[in-house]
């Protein structure tokens, strides 16, 4: 994301999620968990708005998307969204739903990396969410269920027809988006949906613990190599190779690879700076 604005002000403000930061490492929770943090429209333009300031602003590292309560996200709210979306005409819908795909683009494209902390159900929505993000870590008690189909739309929806089968292949993905049924932790861990496995109540844990590793690690060897595995996903091999060699030689003239080398010859940690 371009970091640079116009004239909207920056905020601190927002209403539909809660958000901290320490040291570089920044906790974005989904903060309704008498709805099982059931999306509203207002939690989708703040994610997105949210994601897009912090890509501005360069100070965050790594970021952890959590769900507060008995679960992750269990979608779209069904009488704040899905009642009002039966208003709406076809320009309006419109709107919404590139909306929601924007907050997907906006973790794709985010210049760190995100760890979904997957606790309890993901469903509809908040499947896609960590599934769009870099690394989903989740303990036992997490199912993940694309139900776009159960309520008579497209299972292709936020991305997830573009996203699912590079995660999990197409054989998978055919069968999660088209039927629906809810995966379990140990069969999502095994079809390489989940990254890592918890646990029990230790998901949150082990992903601040890996946006700490994360967050101290050279954030801008981080940030190409996200960009260029979103950018190649298309690409065939004599662009991606390119690609790779131009990023490879401005990284070559950054402090952090200089860095590397008088750490190396020092015998000490290196010190990375994100330049």
């Amino acid at each position: 994301m371009s970091p640079f604005t116009g004239s909207a002000p920056r905020t601190d403000d927002w209403r539909h999620l809660r958000y901290a930061v320490d040291d570089g490492v920044a906790t974005v929770t989904l903060a309704r968990p008498d709805k099982l943090n059931a999306l509203t429209f207002g939690a989708y333009a703040d994610l997105r708005d949210l994601l897009a300031q912090l890509s501005r602003e360069r100070s965050v590292r790594a970021l952890v998307l959590a769900g507060e309560g008995r679960g992750f996200c269990s979608g779209g709210d069904v009488d704040e969204i899905i009642g009002a979306t039966l208003a709406m005409d076809t320009a309006q819908l419109l709107d919404f739903n590139r909306m929601t795909g924007q907050v997907v683009r906006a973790v794709r494209e985010c210049p760190f990396p995100v760890i979904a902390a997957v606790h309890g159900v993901a469903a509809g929505a908040g499947a896609v969410l960590a599934l769009a993000a870099d690394f989903r870590v989740a303990d036992p008690s997490a199912r993940f269920a694309f139900l776009f189909t159960r309520v008579g739309l497209s299972g292709g929806d936020m991305g997830a027809a573009y996203l699912l089968p590079r995660v999990v292949g197409l054989g998978h993905a055919t069968r999660l988006l088209m039927l629906g049924e809810p995966v379990r932790a140990p069969e999502a861990e095994r079809i390489g949906l989940i990254g890592e496995l918890t646990d029990e109540g230790r998901a949150d844990e082990a992903a601040q613990a890996l946006a700490r590793r994360l967050a101290d690690g050279p954030a801008l060897a981080h940030a190409q190599t996200k960009a260029l595995l979103t950018a190649e996903l298309d690409m065939p091999l004599a662009a991606s190779v390119e690609m790779d060699a131009a990023t490879q030689a401005l990284l070559m003239n950054g402090e952090d690879y200089a860095e590397f080398h008088a750490a190396f010859t020092e015998k000490r940690a290196p010190k990375w700076r994100g330049r």
